[in-house]
């Protein structure tokens, strides 16, 4: 199969995988808002905030170092994954068993804190299989870690439907995101062994290696969960827990669909890496190509977002959670900054610049964090969502800077006027028939944008044809 086939195929895959996911995440959580209101919704999220903190503080940079380091030329595949995999183990461990310390002077309910413990162990078995990832990119097989995934969230939203028909409460629902990890585990493990004979290795003097390597990529992982996650645990120490469900009812949104860039890039990441070096019109090629994916992708987002947030809103929470329409559409932007923000980033990480970026993120983080503490008491979750948005625009930019400084690289979008021509008659084409049903707007603003795509030449149908030749 053709690369840009393989690639093509992985990218439908994982479209088609996610978009799934995403309707079952929605339904879960439609049957969470619903069953725990905005309060109990609220807590649910800072299950959730913290099992991100998890994966933070544990990440340790290895799932980006062992994918570049296992994608170049010659590489010790099997050495370099039994060395990253029992590192990984290793932290997730230490993490869980310093996770009831850290639970212990928290200010929220026992059922709270009990919840956290269970993400806690959650997060062993998530950390675990993400850096075996790796492997996937490499062989451009991510439509089996997509299928995984798409079996754990069935079987996590089939314990929370019954959970809340059965009315078994708050614990019950969090137990869901435990059993979904280690049915994702298991079946990740089972299926690495196909490419790789994965044994524990325990290479201290590689250990030690590879952590060094990896040390700025897992500080940036810290410093990111702070300006991205960060807020929700700030909103539930300074507000109720009803403001942090309305936040995160909208920022549910906005994680569902950021898996988008990270897919994309990760798909390409591999080929980043092996020509960033070796053939460097090769990889500016493959870099432009992926910006005008992503361009694609962010214009009709941002302009579906802003007229459509009241109807996303209420198919995910209902009439309790209007006020997350709004929220939404502050959000939108910074999920258009992110797309950029990890296109430019994986860039710097491809090219051994990982170091360059701390600083920049770090004060990101020291802006996110400050200004939350003082303008949520004033905002509440409205400066949350505007400050969330103000920080990736950051981080983007800086990313861009960064880029061309040390890789002098600047993006340059193929027919890009032509891409904000189509969004800006899609805009205009929602505005004056907002009033018709939401499933209507939906399809035929999609449309209207692909058909100027078309009329445009942005999309040719001989781009199209050339993804599904055999040739």
């Amino acid at each position: 199969m053709a690369i840009v086939r393989k690639i093509a195929y992985n990218v439908v895959f994982n479209v088609i995988a996610k978009i799934l996911s995403t309707v079952l995440a929605l339904v879960g959580i439609g049957f969470i808002t619903r069953y725990l209101g905005a309060g109990g919704f609220g807590n649910y999220s800072i299950v959730l905030a913290f099992f991100s903190f998890f994966g933070s503080i544990a990440d340790l940079g290895l799932y980006a170092i062992t994918a570049r380091e296992i994608s170049r030329p010659n590489a010790d595949e099997k050495k370099i994954l039994g060395n990253a995999f029992s590192l990984r183990l290793f932290s997730s461990i230490a993490v869980f068993f310093i996770a009831p310390v850290i639970v212990f002077f928290l200010p929220y309910s026992n059922e709270v804190k009990l919840g956290i413990l269970i993400a806690a162990a959650s997060f062993v078995f998530s950390s675990t299989y993400a850096v075996l990832n790796g492997v996937f990119q490499k062989n451009l097989a991510m439509d089996r870690v997509a299928t995984a995934e798409v079996l754990g969230k069935t079987l996590q939203i089939a314990i929370i439907i019954f959970a809340v028909i059965n009315d078994l409460g708050f614990i019950a629902i969090v137990l869901s995101i435990l059993a979904a990890m280690i049915l994702n585990f298991s079946l990740v493990l089972l299926q690495v062994y196909k490419y790789v004979p994965l044994k524990l290795q325990f290479d201290f003097v590689y250990w030690k290696k590879i952590l060094l390597e990896a040390a700025p990529v897992g500080f940036a992982a810290i410093v990111t969960f702070i300006y991205f996650k960060f807020d929700t645990i700030i909103l539930s120490i300074l507000q109720e827990s009803a403001d942090v469900g309305i936040y995160n009812a909208a920022y549910k949104v906005i994680e569902n669909l950021s898996f988008f860039p990270a897919m994309i890039i990760g798909l390409v990441f591999p080929m980043f890496s092996f020509h960033i070096f070796s053939d460097k019109k090769r990889f500016e090629y493959l870099a432009n190509e992926t910006m005008k994916v992503f361009c694609l992708l962010v214009v009709p987002m941002v302009i579906g977002a802003i007229f459509l947030a009241d109807g996303i809103i209420e198919l995910i929470g209902g009439e309790g959670f209007s006020e997350s329409a709004n929220v939404l559409r502050i959000l939108i932007f910074a999920l258009a900054f992110i797309f950029f923000g990890n296109f430019f980033n994986n860039i710097l990480i491809a090219a051994n610049h990982q170091k360059k970026m701390l600083a920049i993120l770090a004060c990101c983080a020291i802006f996110n964090v400050s200004a939350n503490f003082i303008f949520v008491p004033l905002y509440s979750y409205t400066a949350s969502a505007t400050i969330s948005a103000i920080t990736e625009f950051f981080v983007a930019s800086a990313g861009l800077v960064l880029t061309a400084k040390y890789v002098s690289y600047v993006p340059r979008v193929p027919n890009i006027g032509w891409i904000i021509f189509s969004g800006l008659i899609m805009a205009i084409f929602m505005f004056f028939f907002r009033s018709i049903g939401f499933f209507q707007l939906f399809i035929l603003g999609t449309v209207i944008y692909a058909l100027f795509l078309w009329l445009t030449k942005t999309i040719t149908i001989n781009e199209l044809r050339s993804i599904v030749s055999s040739k």
